[in-house]
Formats: C-alpha cells, sequence, structure tokens
C-alpha cells in the first residue's frame, strides 16, 4: 500500500473512532456520531489540514461504505408497508415536493441565482435513509409507527431522486435514460429470481450455506457482499448511481430473508457500521470547501430554508392525514418529527452534486454549500426531533 494511502487511511480511522466516543459524551446524545464523522472530516480533510486525501483506494472503501449504507436501508424497508396507503402516500408526497422544488428553482435559475436548477430540484426533494438508520435505531423508532412513517418517507425519498437523477441527469437523454432504467430493472427482477430458486427450502446449497455461517467461511456475509457489489457492478454498467445497485441488494435481500435474521444481520452492521459506513461520511465531510460556503453565508441559509419548505412542509401535512386502523393520527410534536427526519438527507444530496459536478453543471463550491446544508440538516434536524415531546403511553 502506498504511504500516502496509508496515512490518509489512519486518519480516517482514527476519526472513524473518535466520534463515537465524542457522540457518547454529549447529554442525551443530541449530536448525531454522523455529523461528527462528517466535521472530522471537515478537519483532516484537504481544505482544512490536509492530513488525509481520497485517492483510488480510499474511493473504492467510500463507495463500498456507501453501497453498504443503502443496502442497510433497502433491507429495513417493509415492502407491504410500502405498497400500502402509507407508501402511497409518501409517493404523491415526494410528487408534490418535486413540483415546488422544480417551481423554486426555475424561479433562482430565472433570476441567474441557480445555473443546475434540475440536480439542485433533485437534491431538495431527498431523506436520507441511510443516514437516518443508524439515528432511528439508536432511538429505538424503527418498529414504531412513527418510524415506520419515516422509513416510508425515507425510502421514496431515496429511490424518487435516485431514479430522477437516472433520467434527467444522464448524458444519454430523458427517453433512453427511461430504457436503461427499465432493463436495469428487469435484470435485477432476474439477479432476486435466482437466489430463490437456488437457496430454495429443503435444497443441498441451502444446507451447505447454513452449515458454514458460523465457519470461518462465513457463506451468507460473502453471499450478500456478493450480491452488493454484483449490482453496484450492474448499476456501474448502465452508468447508473451506485446508490441504485445498493437499494435494489437491500431489498432483493429482505425477499431472501422475510421474517429476517439476526445473527447476519449482526454481522452485516458490524462490516457496515464498523468500518465501511465511517469511511463514506468521513470522505464525504472531507469534500466539503469550507472558504466557499463561509464566502456564501447568504446561500447557504436559502437552501437550508428551501429544504424546510419543499421537503419539510409537504410532509408535515401529509402526517396530518395518516390514520391508524384504530382511527387516531400522530400528534402535531409527532408530525414535526417525522418532518424533520425527513428533510434529513446528505448522501444524495453528495452523490446529485458530483453527478452535476462531474457534468459541468455545477461548480465545486456551489456543490460544497449544498453538500454542507445537507450535512447541517443531519446535525439540526434529528437534534430537533429528538427533544420534541413524546408520546406518552398508560
Amino acid at each position: 500500500m502506498d504511504a500516502a494511502v496509508a496515512t490518509s487511511l489512519f486518519w480516517i480511522v482514527v476519526a472513524a473512532v473518535l466520534a463515537p466516543v465524542v457522540a457518547g459524551a454529549v447529554p442525551r446524545r443530541l449530536v448525531p456520531e454522523v455529523v461528527l464523522l462528517l466535521v472530522a472530516g471537515i478537519v483532516i480533510g484537504p481544505f482544512a489540514t490536509g492530513l488525509a486525501g481520497v485517492d483510488s483506494e480510499i474511493d473504492m472503501l467510500r463507495e463500498l461504505g456507501l453501497g453498504m449504507l443503502f443496502l442497510l436501508a433497502g433491507y429495513e424497508i417493509d415492502t407491504a408497508e410500502l405498497t400500502g396507503r402509507g407508501g402511497r402516500r409518501a409517493l404523491i408526497t415526494w410528487g408534490v415536493c418535486f413540483v415546488l422544488a422544480l417551481a423554486a428553482t426555475g424561479a433562482l435559475a430565472a433570476a441567474g441565482v441557480v445555473h443546475a436548477g434540475i440536480a439542485v430540484a433533485i437534491a431538495l426533494t431527498s431523506t436520507t435513509l441511510g443516514t437516518l438508520l443508524p439515528i432511528l435505531q439508536d432511538r429505538g423508532l424503527v418498529p414504531t409507527r412513527l418510524g415506520k412513517a419515516v422509513l416510508n418517507h425515507g425510502a421514496v425519498g431515496e429511490l424518487g431522486p435516485v431514479i430522477a437523477m437516472a433520467i434527467l441527469l444522464g448524458a444519454r437523454g430523458a427517453a433512453l435514460s427511461l430504457v436503461v432504467l427499465a432493463v436495469f430493472a428487469a435484470v435485477a427482477v432476474l439477479v432476486a429470481w435466482l437466489p430463490r430458486r437456488i437457496l430454495r427450502e429443503g435444497s443441498q446449497f441451502l444446507r451447505f450455506v447454513q452449515r458454514t455461517s458460523e465457519t470461518t467461511a462465513q457463506t451468507p456475509v460473502r453471499l450478500t457482499m456478493l450480491l452488493l457489489v454484483g449490482l453496484i457492478a450492474l448499476a456501474a454498467v448502465f452508468d447508473l448511481d451506485v446508490i441504485l445497485g445498493a437499494f435494489a441488494a437491500g431489498f432483493i435481500l429482505r425477499r431472501l430473508v422475510p421474517a429476517g435474521d439476526e445473527r447476519l444481520e449482526t454481522k452485516l452492521d458490524g462490516l457496515a457500521y464498523g468500518f465501511l459506513v465511517p469511511i463514506f461520511f468521513v470522505t464525504s465531510g472531507m469534500a466539503i470547501d469550507v472558504s466557499a460556503v463561509a464566502d456564501a453565508p447568504g446561500v447557504l441559509v436559502a437552501f437550508l430554508v428551501l429544504l424546510v419548505l419543499v421537503r419539510g412542509v409537504p410532509v408535515f401535512v401529509a402526517s396530518r392525514l395518516d390514520r391508524a386502523p384504530d382511527g387516531s393520527g400522530f400528534t402535531t410534536s409527532e408530525q414535526l418529527q417525522i418532518a424533520a427526519y425527513s428533510t434529513t438527507g446528505l448522501p444524495l444530496i453528495v452523490a446529485v452534486t458530483g453527478v452535476a459536478v462531474s457534468a459541468g453543471q455545477m461548480s465545486n463550491a456551489s456543490a460544497s454549500i449544498l453538500v454542507a446544508a445537507g450535512a447541517i440538516t443531519v446535525l439540526i434536524l434529528p437534534a430537533v426531533a429528538g427533544m420534541l415531546p413524546k408520546r406518552v403511553v398508560v
């Protein structure tokens, strides 16, 4: 390994170790660990101390971290919930958000304020479920009704922007991009079908997988990584974003183990949150140009306000219409929590701005400001949601 790569990896791992220590020292854990990883990335990155850089080797680990983040996010999605009333409401809500975002960025583009209107509009509608998932898990919200509402909005708030990105920001044009996306979906369905045939109940291969699950072979983990890397590679072949392949892998994994597998989940969490995911967040922080953000505080505030208006307000209104089977609804505090969580975004903003910068549609300074706005939503909004009153169960 090159000395520069080894040094960079060392500082990134140091940041990854220090983040949970500092997060645990903060009263009530009000500062999410994700935020501290981002801040640590800024500190050690090229725009601050320059202790670490992102070479091709680190970038590969970063992409794997992003993939694991979205695989676990896709795995946590309850497909029955997503295709039910709550999921349909989340989809309609995202559509409203996207229309509002296009209108807002269109007006800003006409005024000469924004030059990559579609990319900014997509970023404004994103909800980063992968970022939220560890926060929701730490707070015990995943199995609750509130947590399921956030998961629905988060799932659609990830899939919607990724699909919009593939269609609207692709170099092939919208029509051809739509065809390519449909072909990718068809291949992903085939990929989902094959393991169900191979791992059918009573098959010799299934018995082999079960027999080697607790040996050094760790076959279920290796098969999961094959599924993830295979779909990431497939997405790359179709010139689609890594996130789409990783999310598809998570959905397929959930179909293979619909009841869940605690041992497999524990191992995947260890691999993801113990090593790969922190690398993604630290390196995301390293990409933020602090001086560009400091030079345009008004633009940063404007992006934050737009995120709340375009994404938070529609989700707040939609959650007021969400009713349980017994007719009960969410309290105003719970609606605010759902809206705050659903406005949290970062990895997708990083992905969208990265595509726009690569295409020459957006400057690195503008991308840094948008990424910083996404980082601030991760810092502030989950903390605000955590401080809001909880429903008292008698």
